[in-house]
């Protein structure tokens, strides 16, 4: 079990988040920062709460899309709906370094909480919103999901076999991506505050950051003037490479150089590949893919996987068996790195769930709070952050300003 109490802090302690966001985009931002030291402070609609908190499977009161994205914040309920609420929110934010949002453009404007109304008195703030498709884009009003940022992105187009529909990638990318440059954006505007004094906006889109990450891929089509096909799990331009089938299943191999490709024929025992003109050089086997994957499969397919992943793994060719999630968060791998963390929830009992991936100094960072319910912190963040009492507390939540679970 965590010890909470000593947890390390993490190199953002200090720093504190007030975080608008819902669903994941936000959330799993903020998590990161949060998970790096950060107090993070979660404003939460009053009734509901983050829309996620209520989509199945649940554990207790809390929904497995809740507690992937929701650790190390605090739950405040608060009614933005109301002028005292409003007052609050722009309290919150003057005694916060790093304000995150993800409504569309123009929603916290129309609240009275966007970046020029929160950094007029408050110049050091950093203000990072993240949206479908950012702020001046022709798309700007359209709802976005993770699902039509990818097909928008091109991403889609190469994410299947050759000549199959087209196919979201399992991983909701549009989401995390944003998550991702959102990090990024904050923490370089952290840093610049550190010399200038001054916060910044950060504008991050979800269309953006998966644009920005196809990489080679937009190359291809800026070289050749022809976009990239769907190959599936092979490769554009890298011959062999991806899932060839067994006698039971599937292995992948990456033979992404030359002295991986020479080891993997005599690891097929097949060294007359080496000799043969149509593969003998990274662009004859380009050329001649299909006859290579055609000899490769027929071999592949005289034997089981376990002999191909040992026999990879003696020639040292790159490769690897296909998991399921659960058996790729059971692996050694897993175990070894500490990337999985369990910790007690009052209400949700015993918690697993994986943690974040950045290790300091050889040591990764434990968790140290549960996923909130709903309201839990309410009147902690205003007696911490405001200076309220307690009899002002319980009229504000009287009033339907906050709402506080037990304990909140």
């Amino acid at each position: 079990m965590t010890n909470h109490t000593e947890a390390r802090a993490g190199p953002l302690a200090g720093i504190r988040v007030l975080d608008f966001s819902r669903i994941l985009s936000g959330p799993y931002a903020t998590m990161v920062l949060a998970d790096l030291g950060a107090d993070v402070v979660k404003i939460e609609e009053v009734g509901k709460g983050d829309d996620v908190r209520a989509f199945p499977p649940m554990q207790g009161p809390l929904s497995h899309y809740f507690i992937a994205l929701n650790r190390n914040k605090r739950s405040i309920a608060l009614n933005l709906k109301t002028e005292k609420g409003k007052e609050i929110a722009t309290a919150l934010a003057a005694s916060s370094d790093i304000v995150i949002e993800n409504f569309r453009p123009g929603v916290m404007d129309r609240l009275g909480l966007g970046y020029d109304v929160l950094s007029a008195d408050h110049p050091e703030l950093i203000y990072c919103s993240i949206s479908g498709f950012g702020a001046g884009s022709p798309l700007a009003g359209k709802p976005a999901f993770d699902i039509v940022t990818q097909a928008l992105s091109g991403l889609m187009s190469v994410n299947s076999e050759p000549g199959a529909a087209p196919n979201r990638l399992g991983l909701p990318m549009g989401d995390m991506a944003g998550s991702i440059f959102c990090v990024f954006g904050v923490l370089a505007a952290l840093h610049e505050r550190s010399v200038t004094g001054r916060g910044k906006r950060v504008d991050v889109a979800m269309l953006d950051s998966l644009i920005g990450m196809l990489g080679y891929l937009s190359q291809i089509y800026f070289v050749s003037g022809a976009p990239p096909k769907a190959v599936g799990t092979k490769h554009a331009s890298i011959v062999p490479y991806g899932a060839f089938p067994t006698a039971d299943g599937h292995v992948i191999v990456a033979c992404l150089t030359e002295g991986f490709w020479k080891s993997f024929a005599r690891c097929l025992d097949m060294p007359e590949l080496l000799e043969d003109p149509r593969f003998a050089e990274y662009t004859q086997r380009l050329a001649h893919r299909e006859a290579l994957e055609g000899l490769i499969e027929a071999r592949m397919r005289t034997a089981t996987t376990e002999h191909w992943l040992e026999r990879l793994d003696a020639f040292d060719v790159p490769n690897a068996p296909i998991l399921d999630v659960g058996e790729a968060l059971e692996q050694e791998h897993v175990a070894a790195r500490g990337l999985v963390a369990a910790m007690d929830h009052p209400s949700a009992g015993r918690l697993r769930m994986v943690k974040g991936p950045i290790r300091f100094d050889g040591a990764g960072l434990e968790p140290r709070l549960p996923p909130p319910l709903l309201g839990e912190h309410s009147f902690d963040v205003l007696r911490d952050m405001l200076g309220y009492d307690e009899a002002t507390c319980h009229s504000l939540e009287a009033a339907g300003v906050v709402e506080a679970s037990a304990g909140g």
